[in-house]
């Protein structure tokens, strides 16, 4: 290892590696609150928000991540009068933002989706067990169905964190300088590829983290199932 250069380029990786976390966390948790609703409309009774929920998940789902970050951070520029009318621009013209409000819409079409498949695989009993007991559908969605769903929807959602973190590298191609875009800069300025080692052990690690922290609650909230 040349300490030399790391002295030189580490912290300006590490710095990359803070926005990498700022554009995961933030997009992962607003995703996350707009996931749920987004997985109730996929499985309401009417017809017609059921078919918009399902155009959003299909879009989002079925087109690249990097394709919907052009275009909306090239697009926005496209109706930059209208957005300085309405008091957008500021939002839109900014690369970081544009990146963080394209990731939260898209792992909020997977979200929905884990969210969705984790409550139809409980048994239909739970419903029963619901209207048996009294409990309008409200309190019984969020005292008896959710958690249950939780327990299955952990892992995926925790793959989906995963995936999240290792596309956040498409921010570097709109100027963001998160970490794959620090690196990329080091590396042209340098051109010694351990850089690159030095952002792959950085992704690892965070998977690694990740994984475990998913793996210790699950193992926590299924510990009444471990006999």
């Amino acid at each position: 290892m040349d300490l030399e250069l790391l002295q030189t380029y580490g912290p300006r990786i590490l710095s990359g590696l803070v926005i990498t976390l700022k554009i995961v966390l933030l997009s992962i948790s607003i995703g996350a609150l707009l996931s749920l609703p987004l997985a109730a409309a996929r499985m309401s009774k009417l017809n017609w928000l059921r078919r918009l929920a399902y155009s959003y998940t299909y879009l989002f789902r079925g087109t690249p991540l990097l394709a919907q970050t052009f275009l909306v951070y090239y697009g926005a520029g496209q109706f930059r009068l209208e957005l300085q009318e309405i008091g957008l621009w500021w939002f839109f013209r900014d690369a970081f933002w544009c990146t963080a409000f394209t990731f939260t819409l898209n792992t909020a079409a997977y979200q929905a989706e884990i969210w969705r498949g984790a409550i139809l695989a409980l048994p239909q009993g739970q419903w029963e067990a619901i209207h048996a007991l009294g409990m309008n559908r409200a309190s019984g969605i969020k005292d008896v169905i959710l958690p249950q769903a939780l327990i299955v929807a952990l892992r995926p959602l925790g793959n989906e964190l995963i995936l999240i973190l290792k596309s956040s590298a498409i921010a570097s191609t709109i100027t963001v300088p998160e970490l794959m875009g620090m690196t990329g800069l080091a590396f042209s300025r340098s051109f010694d590829f351990q850089v690159y080692l030095w952002a792959a052990v950085l992704y690892l690690t965070l998977v690694e983290i990740i994984r475990r922290g998913c793996a210790w609650l699950n193992a926590r909230l299924t510990r009444h199932l471990s006999h």
